[in-house]
């Protein structure tokens, strides 16, 4: 079988294997059977964004909790973070989420959330991996003790209050202007309803899914659309949340785009300002921009790198204590709020920053002067590419020619079948030939 787990979670294309309806079945029994702890009725939690193929896993994973004897509570489509609070405040013993995130409608995902609402551990997906290669079914219930499946009525409203919760007390968006971009994913119905709450005009796009329509031309992966709905309109703010909204990218008023290293820089300083940043810095990847990690240097904060992918980011964050990680993607995770990325509290707390400053966003969010990054995504049709002679050679090169005042960074996607290439330094011209030099070496080699 090989592994299932990537770097978040079981993803792949839909009805194809392992994003497939028996495969679903096998994987709840598994993890059903392997996190059942004592005598207490078992429950599980089910969110889902908004893709076809979500008819399809949704009853197979409610299938298999029940036959092992755990209880099951549907949200229906509710942004990942959302899963991960409700887990913990329904003292659930599981929460499930079936999404891709970012990826198109045609591939689907399953991602693992334990009581304490973090991703499970890789220990633990080994062995359900381990569990469903040997087949074993000996956790089968009983006729009578079966699970049972119900569904929260008010999910929405209860997930609606915790972001809420988030913003700063006595503080409120009357009078801004938001476009807000729900990628026709998972916050289609409880992201507008924040905004407006909370006191904001909002002009939302992205709030009609159709099951084959999310991240199709917008949201976080593809922010044109609200970067011109946004000059457009004459707002304040343009917000685009990915398929399951655990990341953001923001736009000024200008319509110019604010990443997620800047939206990391804001809160940083914000936080540290007000004494509320803890573990002496900030926790973020390989890809974090070098910019990023000098501004942080002169506030006397570190930036602390992981591997891409937000469960390494959390991971760190618990080791070192640090209270605010992410990714330059826009996953940012504000531990003080929530246990994975949050696309909403992430701009909640921009927000407050130009609230409290009574200033354009563009005199807020634009925190450090970035290093040319640039990065590009060669696809691949299997094999090694990244051990191939010619690639090591190019990326030699490439570092020869950057010397100390640039990066290289090629690794292969956790998710997609694509290799990323990035690179960093003064002087952009280089930058950009270099890149160009080593994503050709790639696609030659790899036919």
């Amino acid at each position: 079988m090989g592994r299932l787990f990537g770097t978040d979670g079981i993803r792949g294309t839909a009805n194809q294997e392992p994003i497939t309806a028996e495969t679903a079945l096998a994987v709840a029994k598994a993890t059903g059977a392997l996190l059942r702890r004592g005598d207490h009725r078992h429950l599980v939690v089910i969110g889902k964004d908004t893709r076809l193929s979500g008819y399809m896993l949704e009853p197979a994973l409610t299938a298999g909790f029940i036959a092992v004897g755990m209880d099951v509570v549907l949200l229906g489509p509710l942004p990942t973070p959302a899963v991960a609070m409700l887990t913990r405040s329904l003292r659930a013993d599981l929460g499930v989420v079936i999404s891709a995130s970012h990826n198109p409608y045609q591939d689907n995902g399953i991602k693992l959330f334990g009581p304490d609402g973090f991703k499970l551990s890789d220990e633990i997906e080994r062995a359900i991996e381990a569990r469903i290669e040997s087949g074993t079914t000996d956790a089968h219930a009983a006729s009578g003790e079966l699970g049972s499946a119900q569904r929260l009525d008010d999910a929405v409203g209860r997930y609606i209050e915790f972001v809420k919760y988030s913003f700063p007390r006595g503080r409120r968006l009357d009078g801004l202007k938001i476009v807000l971009d729900c990628a026709n994913g998972a916050a289609y119905r409880v992201a507008p309803k924040v905004l407006y709450e909370l006191g904001a005009d909002v002009i939302p796009i992205g709030v009609t899914p159709d099951g084959h329509n999310i991240n199709l031309d917008c949201g976080a992966t593809q922010p044109k659309t609200m970067q011109q709905a946004v000059v457009a309109h004459g707002a304040d703010l343009g917000i685009a949340l990915d398929g399951d909204a655990d990341r953001v990218v923001l736009a000024d008023e200008q319509g110019r785009l604010v990443d997620g290293d800047q939206v990391l820089a804001l809160v940083a300083r914000s936080w540290h300002r007000d004494g509320q940043l803890r573990g002496g810095g900030v926790v973020g990847t390989v890809m974090s921009n070098m910019g990023l990690d000098l501004f942080l240097r002169d506030l006397g904060l570190e930036l602390v790198r992981t591997p891409v992918g937000d469960r390494y980011v959390v991971e760190r964050m618990r080791e070192t204590g640090c209270n605010v990680g992410g990714e330059q993607s826009g996953h940012i995770v504000l531990s003080d709020h929530a246990t994975t990325g949050d696309g909403l509290i992430a701009a909640l707390q921009v927000l407050a920053v130009i609230v409290e400053r009574g200033v354009p966003a563009s005199e807020v969010a634009h925190v450090f002067e970035p290093l040319p990054q640039v990065l590009k995504s060669v696809r691949i049709n299997g094999g090694q590419p990244l051990e191939q002679a010619e690639v090591r050679e190019a990326i030699t090169r490439a570092e020869q020619a950057l010397g100390a005042d640039g990066r290289v960074l090629v690794r292969k996607s956790g998710t997609e079948p694509v290799i990323r290439v990035m690179v960093e330094g003064r002087d952009a011209g280089l930058v950009g030939h270099v890149v160009d030099s080593i994503a050709e070496t790639i696609a030659q080699v790899s036919g």
